[in-house]
């Protein structure tokens, strides 16, 4: 379910046990935030299993920043369904692979490796109906 939060008022709101809604906040700072509850619960799932801390280094994104950043047109961020994601010392396939036992028949995966123009890898994890997977 998606839920619609102040940056500005709820910032250090708890929306799970190791998940704060700052974490999910635009890059650009701005106001409100949309994030989907189920997200947040499979993200908290890949902590808990991984026994890690998870980075989301994107989460909610405007479609303004969504455009600045590149982000493809119809991007699920831009719904609150989408976090990019690392969890150090866990490699990106290992990652994906997991996240693949919390949505076998729904949602995104897109898996982005370590390149020579990217040093660390992540991987895109959303809550969308309809199952898509890919590699960037």
């Amino acid at each position: 379910m998606l839920q619609v939060y102040s940056l500005a008022k709820d910032g250090g709101r708890r929306l799970s046990a190791n998940f704060r809604l700052r974490e999910f906040a635009c890059r650009d700072g701005s106001d409100p935030v949309f994030i989907d509850t189920r997200l947040v619960q499979v993200l908290q799932s890949i902590r808990d299993h991984f026994g890690k801390p998870v980075t989301v280094t994107s989460g909610y994104r405007t479609p303004a920043y969504n455009k600045k950043v590149g982000g493809a047109a119809y991007s699920q961020h831009c719904c609150g369904r989408a976090a990019d994601i690392r969890v150090p010392g866990v490699p990106v396939e290992q990652l994906a692979a997991y996240a693949e036992k919390l949505l076998p028949d729904t949602g995104g995966i897109g898996r982005y490796p370590a390149a020579a123009h990217r040093p660390t890898g992540w991987v895109h994890i959303d809550t969308r109906p309809a199952k898509s997977r890919w590699k960037g």
